[in-house]
């Protein structure tokens, strides 16, 4: 089935280290917003899709209305075959909920939110140019669970100005006993072009070394506390990986709706410009077309070693690939033990994850 992504650009205050498509923006222009993302979605009404997974991104989308975040969704439910267990995410900034807004949107349809907590350290969150505060994250989970929302998930980051070993291990700590039951963990980069893209910044992170250690200490005191990796960034409760990003993952169809939404439908990947205004007046393109054929064997590569599950060998010989050519490069990051290689699959490890761009270009080399 299919997967559908809906990005919402707006937000309080952009963060410093942010480089997604958002903007600040008053209530007046989010309502207009809304109604043209109904209308984008509204476009493929009649075609039969189904899907099981909907994914509200941004931004911040915890700032629609309760109202606004019913018409998105009645929309969705309309233009879809939208299946009775689907499961439907919506990003939040803890400081932006109440009981009552998340109540509304349970009562919409939302059964999984998403929690930018970010650091248990209020220092941290203000370095970070965050809103709220770790009381705040807190009780942001305990008001989602009030409203019914059981499907609870947490993104902290690694490697942040003024953190250290034991700042980030309090905050996985903090976290993992709020009871949510997923945790993405990001390393922070600095993206050209954003206000941490400077001297006085680069500084105060920690080097490549140090947030390599934080990396494998947060795998670890996860898997400690029950949260199994499934992805290099990603950790769940048995069964409450994020059906949502598996299907990006594991190569599976989706539509994304707003600007800089990406799709990968019918074959081809195409994405909508990252044009707010254009895309509110309709002047703006709907779609781009990114690559209308795009290479299977190398995807699959690309995106499987991301898994912790990894590649199997079978397939990349169906995709056309040397998967004994492909295991002989292996062979080195096995014995390096940045990889496992089995008779079925190949699969990075923990250590492997630190260094998997380099790994996964080498590999794509060796396959072709």
């Amino acid at each position: 089935m299919t997967g559908i992504y809906i990005h919402v650009p707006f937000c309080l205050r952009r963060c410093g280290y942010c480089d997604f498509c958002s903007s600040v923006a008053g209530s007046g222009r989010i309502e207009e917003y809304v109604s043209a993302l109904i209308k984008s979605i509204s476009s493929y009404a009649g075609r039969g899709i189904a899907c099981d997974t909907v994914y509200l991104g941004g931004g911040t989308p915890s700032l629609l209305s309760a109202s606004q975040m019913s018409d998105i969704l009645l929309a969705v439910y309309k233009t879809f075959d939208v299946s009775s267990d689907a499961e439907v995410t919506a990003e939040a900034n803890p400081g932006t909920v109440t009981l009552e807004k998340l109540r509304s949107y349970r009562d919409s349809g939302i059964n999984r939110i998403s929690f930018g907590i970010q650091s248990c350290k209020d220092n941290e969150l203000y370095r970070l140019g965050r809103l709220h505060s770790f009381s705040q994250a807190e009780e942001a989970v305990n008001l989602a669970r009030l409203a019914g929302i059981e499907n609870v998930s947490a993104d902290i980051m690694l490697g942040i100005p003024e953190q250290t070993s034991a700042t980030l291990a309090e905050t996985v700590e903090r976290v993992a006993s709020l009871g949510v039951n997923h945790v993405s963990a990001y390393m922070l980069k600095i993206e050209e072009g954003t206000p941490f893209d400077c001297d006085v910044i680069r500084r105060s992170v920690a080097d490549d070394d140090t947030a390599a250690d934080m990396y494998l200490m947060t795998v670890e005191m996860l898997s400690q506390r029950g949260f199994e990796q499934y992805e290099i960034s990603n950790f769940a409760k048995a069964g409450f990986e994020s059906r949502h990003n598996l299907k990006y993952w594991n190569c599976e169809e989706y539509l994304g709706f707003g600007p800089s939404a990406h799709s990968y439908f019918g074959g081809k990947r195409f994405y909508v410009p990252e044009d707010i205004s254009g895309f509110i007046d309709g002047s703006a393109p709907a779609y781009i077309s990114e690559d209308d054929c795009p290479d299977k064997l190398e995807e699959y590569i690309m995106l499987g070693l991301r898994l912790c599950k990894g590649i199997l060998l079978d397939k990349v010989s169906a995709l056309g690939g040397d998967a004994e050519s492909l295991k002989s490069t292996a062979a080195a990051y096995e014995r390096a033990g940045l990889l496992k290689i089995s008779d079925r699959n190949i699969a990075l490890t923990r250590r492997g994850f630190l260094v998997s761009n380099g790994i996964i270009g080498e590999l794509l080399e060796a396959v072709q």
